[in-house]
């Protein structure tokens, strides 16, 4: 498992919950409003600026916080590229915290591995777009939209807590874009909208198109509301 680095305390990032959250490398999507664009193709200059693989001094630093920390979110990047994913999360539950895992849902049977262990408490998987646009958001065009539909059943069939999320970007979506995803998502316990933010993104072209027009995520939610169980903005 390879850390760019670690959050030592968030209050947003696990609902909820007093968390820590640690940061993986590489991504297979290319997502143009992608927030952490350090983190998908690092360069040496980043590696070496970061200061190396930080997994170890997570770990020791998790050992000072038991009892005082609730969980440990694992984000990216995108999580599941790491073949000792499992061992890494098997050992912070081990240190007794909860763990919430991040995922674009690229890769289900890693994803069905692990929802197997019952080892994640809280799952969250990002949707890019409808189906038919999953290439437009991604920046990937032969994207195989089946493992993503995929991964969103067996996070919902996992047993554990999750919530479905999509960053609502103006010249990227449409308002009714988000009935498809509905649809897509019907039964789901909870999907967050995200307001975009224009700062350190993936592609700084987006910034000049999105500005071009606007989305009313009010009117998004009412767009998912019959779909979904609980529908939230974050702004």
């Amino acid at each position: 498992m390879y850390l760019a680095g670690y959050q030592p305390l968030t209050l947003l990032d696990y609902p909820g919950k007093l968390a820590a959250t640690a940061f993986t490398l590489g991504c297979v999507l290319r997502c143009p409003f992608c927030h952490n664009p350090e983190l998908i193709e690092p360069s040496k200059e980043y590696l070496a600026q970061a200061g190396g693989n930080k997994t170890e001094e997570f770990l020791e630093f998790l050992k000072t916080r038991q009892g005082k920390l609730d969980g440990v979110c694992i984000t990216g990047g995108e999580p599941t590229l790491h073949s000792d994913l499992l061992d890494f999360i098997h050992t912070i539950k081990t240190l007794g915290f909860l763990v919430k895992l991040d995922t674009n849902g690229a890769f289900p049977d890693i994803v069905r591995k692990i929802a197997e262990t019952k080892l994640v408490d809280f799952w969250a998987m990002d949707i890019k777009h409808t189906p038919e646009k999953y290439p437009l958001a991604s920046g990937n065009a032969d994207i195989d939209i089946r493992r993503f539909q995929e991964s969103v059943t067996l996070i919902m069939e996992s047993g554990a807590d999750y919530e479905f999320r999509t960053t609502v970007v103006p010249g990227i979506h449409t308002e009714d874009d988000f009935q498809i995803i509905g649809e897509w998502i019907r039964g789901a316990r909870r999907f967050a909208l995200q307001e975009f933010r224009d700062i350190k993104i993936y592609d700084p072209s987006l910034v000049l198109r999105s500005n071009e027009r606007s989305i009313n995520l009010d009117v998004v939610r009412t767009k998912v509301l019959p779909f979904v169980e609980h529908v939230e903005i974050r702004r």
